[in-house]
């Protein structure tokens, strides 16, 4: 059988399974069993391996661990603690709470890795204050979603810790990769809120006070330190990242159940098991994507695509443009985990043939693929936040898809001046290079 043929096989298989509302981590598993029926050289066998040789990858430990840090900082109350700082700083602006919802999104990006954790632990706190203060529900929402986003952009980053251990790219490189287009799209979507507050006279949450920036900046220090020991311990060599992943939790345990002492034994044996059932669910998903992954690079589809898509262009900026449709479309259908199994061993020949370095394609991709978290169908952390605020998910898509335009506008920026992504990598890890 002929790398086209499976590649039209496995690929219509996957998308009727989704089609026909198939659980994604299933489908992946499924789609492989015309190339089993098809051709006797491809056993279960063999994919079982692969499973459990995917499995076996000591990266991926890290997962389960940031999951498991992410919630004990919910359960401490750290969501309060940072919402409080955040005020002292934005709180000013008109818009206040808007502001604050994103800039305390980004802080806690900083903390748990997970746009999802972020989505439902900051927007069951800040959708309620916003609607009371006279917030339009559709976009209190939408500011919600989408600042959950930086959740998986700004390190650390369960996604960018499953690229790293899928693709064998450098994890501390990615997490400095994502810093600035991060920040970047943080400011956006404050300039996004700033425009929406002065339209519609939205209020100021307070006046600016620098005994109250003190105060709250001694309440949320512990939290704050958070991201500057897990990243700087991996980008200075010091740790792992699945090493980092344990401090992580071992430093939430110390900050919520020690300092201040509002996480018990029982809570904590509750959030152990949350951690689990979600880690699970996740890392299924990476085994049945590497059975996926594994038979179309042994059929050579890899190979058969840049044949394909060589002859249409050179240049590193249009075939990153390419790819970006490419994880665009998938983000809207399948998380971020098995499309990056999926595609990200097809696309990545593609970017090496035109010279796009890794750390690039990495970042890119990463970026790319949560902004999957807000367009339907998928949708997820609009799907959260929608629930929290009882509305239907698609009500707010007009504001959502203004937020989207600045968040594409800053994925523009990191195609066409690649310094935006690079620079950091390249200041502090230059071998990557």
């Amino acid at each position: 059988m002929d790398a086209g043929t499976v590649f039209l096989i496995m690929f219509s298989s996957l998308l009727l399974l989704i089609l026909l509302r198939i659980p994604v981590s299933f489908a992946l598993a499924f789609a492989v069993i015309p190339i089993l029926l098809f051709t006797p050289r491809v056993t279960p066998i063999m994919l079982l391996q692969r499973m459990m040789i995917q499995f076996g990858s000591f990266i991926l430990l890290a997962i389960p661990f940031f999951i498991l840090a992410a919630n004990i900082m919910n359960a401490a109350g750290i969501t309060n603690q940072l919402m409080k700082f955040s005020q002292s700083l934005v709180g000013f602006l008109p818009g206040g709470l808007g502001h604050i919802n994103v800039l305390v999104s980004m802080i806690f990006a900083g903390i748990s890795g997970s746009s999802n954790a972020d989505a439902a632990g900051i927007g069951s706190v800040i959708i309620p204050a916003m609607v009371k203060e006279g917030y339009d529900k559709n976009f209190t929402v939408a500011v919600t979603a989408c600042s959950a986003v930086m959740g998986v952009i700004i390190p650390p980053s369960i996604t960018m810790v499953v690229w790293g251990g899928v693709m064998n790219v450098s994890v501390a490189g990615m997490f400095l990769g994502g810093i600035i287009p991060g920040i970047l799209i943080g400011l956006g979507q404050m300039a996004v809120v700033y425009v929406y507050a002065i339209k519609r006279n939205y209020p100021r949450a307070d006046s600016f006070s620098f005994f109250f920036f003190l105060k709250t900046f001694k309440e949320s220090v512990l939290a704050l330190l958070s991201p500057v020991i897990i990243v700087g311990g991996i980008v200075f060599g010091w740790v792992t990242p699945t090493e980092a992943s344990l401090i992580a939790v071992f430093y939430s345990m110390f900050v919520g159940m020690v300092i201040y002492r509002s996480v018990s034994v029982r809570a904590f044996a509750g959030l152990l098991y949350d951690a689990i059932k979600l880690s699970s669910v996740v890392l299924f998903a990476v085994g049945t994507a590497a059975i996926y992954a594994w038979v179309l690079s042994y059929y050579k589809v890899p190979n058969y695509l840049v044949t394909q898509m060589a002859s249409m262009t050179t240049s590193p900026t249009v075939m990153l443009l390419l790819i970006i449709c490419v994880f665009l479309i998938a983000g809207m259908f399948i998380d971020s985990v098995p499309a990056i199994i999926i595609f990200a061993p097809l696309l990545r020949p593609l970017a090496d043939s035109v010279g796009i370095p890794p750390i690039q394609f990495a970042v890119v991709g990463c970026v790319t693929l949560a902004y999957g978290l807000i367009t339907p169908p998928y949708g997820l952390c609009l799907l959260i936040t929608s629930e929290i605020a009882k509305i239907n998910c698609m009500e707010p898509m007009r504001e959502v898809a203004v937020f989207l335009l600045e968040m594409l506008a800053v994925l523009l920026l990191m195609v066409f001046f690649p310094s935006v992504t690079q620079a950091l990598p390249r200041l502090f890890m230059p071998t990557l290079f």
